[in-house]
């Protein structure tokens, strides 16, 4: 049975849902619809503190990141997620590229960190689709 919750079809009991962190309401929409079109449930944040808020109060399989973020940036988020123990894999998508930027993140727990301007989305939903059980 076909299920519609928050912003994306669901195959009931299956679900995929990823927190898009994206302070560019431009980016933030193209990744919603690529999401959704490849049968995630999406949930979007546009700072670092309502993604915090989000954690706080519904499960998410996954987090996408940016890192440049009003309020608190992407390296807070990921500190404040250890610190609270939240074990979401986060994948971050920014262009911030300097090796330090991507050692940083992957100290802070994320699992991949992604060039915007460098990777096809494709790519990105492929790697979150392996560290994801099967539907």
């Amino acid at each position: 049975m076909l299920q519609i919750k928050e912003k994306g079809a669901t195959i009931e009991g299956m679900e995929r849902h990823v927190l898009i962190v994206e302070d560019e309401e431009t980016a933030s929409k193209a990744l919603e619809r690529k999401f959704q079109h490849s049968g995630f449930t999406t949930t979007t944040a546009k700072n670092g503190e309502e993604a915090l808020n989000h954690l706080k109060t519904t499960q998410f399989d996954v987090m996408v990141l940016d890192l440049l973020l009003p309020k608190k940036d992407g390296y807070e988020v990921l500190s404040d997620m250890k610190q609270m123990q939240l074990n979401i894999p986060v994948v971050v998508l920014t262009n911030l590229c300097a090796e330090a930027d991507i050692e940083k993140t992957t100290q802070l727990g994320a699992k991949k960190h992604f060039i915007k301007s460098m990777t096809p989305m494709k790519e990105v939903i492929g790697f979150i689709d392996s560290l994801l059980p099967p539907q």
